[in-house]
């Protein structure tokens, strides 16, 4: 309010009370003076000369900048050139000046105090005093929640954030449609709700004590059974970029071309309609260059024919409409790029989390060395399977429709190979072969000579 901002609060508690209570606040985009008068949001900004520098002022500004030596550039014809040029210059190249307009920039210059309402800084500003007021407020009233107006990445949170799902998308959802972000936020939930069980799941094991064989056997495949859900959730995010970069490896050459071709059917329209434009003035006297315009005109028509059905072909091909063409089609690429860029981040976030839980599991193996490593073998392969099974159905629950039993498959091939199990399983089974040769040589020794 200080620095002349009005604001328009709405608070709604829609039906049935409680279940969605908000605020509509509206706000204006240009500053109030001290006597309740508008300022401006832009001022024209004239880009002057002086000793070959170009420097913007204002029109109070160039007062005293005129004084100074500033000229204002203005065109005047060189040749065939229009050319910004100060008329000192111009006047003495015995140039004419062919527009009474100055040269400016191009947007002009923005009120200050607009400028920095509408910065990032201002706006994590206003974010920072909203979560004090409001967190004050509830603690007043005694309540444990509390909100926190920075971003999941600021905060060091791995969870990934939800869309904005919007009236329209609830309304669908209501009418039994699915929204597609509505369906997003449900997988993003359920994603998160994963990760945190695991992490909570990492902590418990490398705090709780494993002194006896059952239980570090328990333990480790519990772990094992983490490191299967991981692997799952990084290699379902590759998938989803592997789609997002082969969609987007064919929008983007696809939008060039629609883009040149869109250029070439305007291009040529305007080249027919003008030779159309001069026959149609041409006197029936000039016959031959009736003839040449007949003929580049028919070219024309024909060109166009083809570039129009190529451009229907392309968009067909894209499942797109003319009328929809030239406005979803760079939002949808632009969409797909910020959807690669947040599958990017949370593939990191997740190999973050599965480097943890192998760091976890070398040292329950270190601490595994003080034990029978036959018998601990042999009682996790026995746990083994179960513990595969639960991995799958958590999977399930999670991904519903969208789990993959392949995937699971090429997961667990992962783990395998992670953990090295194969050497394992050959070290144990040298063990078990040693230990035999031992018993049959101790028999030996101990049967009485014939």
């Amino acid at each position: 309010m200080a620095d002349g901002m009005c604001a328009d609060a709405a608070i709604h508690d829609p039906y049935p009370p409680g279940h969605n209570p908000h605020a509509h606040i509206l706000l204006t985009v240009r500053p109030l003076d001290e006597k309740g008068k508008w300022q401006y949001k832009t001022e024209k900004e004239y880009l002057c000369v002086k000793d070959g520098e170009e420097r913007g002022f204002t029109a109070a500004e160039f007062k005293q900048a005129q004084a100074d030596g500033w000229e204002k550039q203005y065109q005047y014809k060189v040749g065939k050139k229009k050319v910004y040029m100060a008329p000192s210059a111009a006047q003495a190249q015995g140039y004419e000046r062919v527009s009474k307009y100055p040269k400016s920039t191009k947007y002009g210059r923005q009120n200050p105090i607009t400028e920095r309402w509408n910065s990032d800084e201002q706006l994590v500003l206003w974010r920072a005093a909203w979560a004090d007021v409001t967190n004050r407020h509830l603690e007043r009233t005694g309540h444990e929640e509390r909100i926190d107006h920075r971003s999941h990445a600021e905060r060091g949170l791995l969870e990934r954030p939800t869309v904005h799902e919007g009236v329209v998308a609830r309304a669908m959802e209501k009418k039994g449609i699915i929204s597609d972000r509505c369906e997003l936020n449900r997988q993003i939930k359920a994603d998160n709700a994963l990760l945190r069980e695991l992490r909570g799941q990492v902590k418990k094991l490398a705090q709780a004590v494993k002194n006896t064989i059952p239980a570090l056997a328990e333990a480790m495949e519990n772990l094992r059974k983490n490191l299967l859900l991981f692997c799952y959730q990084m290699g379902y995010l590759r998938k989803g970029k592997e789609r997002l970069n082969a969609s987007l490896n064919t929008l983007r050459p696809a939008l060039t071309q629609y883009n040149q071709l869109a250029k070439d059917i305007r291009n040529k329209a305007k080249e027919r309609r003008s030779l159309l434009s001069e026959k149609k003035a041409l006197s029936a006297v000039h016959v031959f260059r009736h003839r040449e315009l007949a003929t580049k005109i028919t070219a024309l028509t024909e060109d166009l024919e083809e570039l129009r059905s190529e451009k229907n072909l392309l968009l067909a091909s894209l499942a797109y409409t003319e009328e929809d063409a030239a406005d979803k089609f760079p939002k949808d690429i632009v969409a797909m790029e910020q959807s690669l860029k947040r599958l990017e981040e949370q593939e990191q976030k997740y190999s973050a989390e599965l480097d943890a839980a192998l760091n976890e599991y070398a040292g329950l193996r270190e601490q595994a060395q003080g034990f029978d490593l036959v018998q601990l073998y042999e009682t996790k392969q026995s746990i083994r399977p179960g513990k595969e099974q639960e991995a799958e159905h958590r999977a399930q629950e999670v991904y519903g429709e969208k789990y993959s039993p392949l995937l699971m498959f090429d997961s667990k091939k992962v783990v395998f190979r992670m953990l090295n199990e194969d050497i394992e399983r050959q070290a144990v089974r040298r063990m078990m072969q040693q230990a035999q040769k031992g018993q049959q040589t101790s028999r030996k020794k101990n049967e009485p000579e014939r």
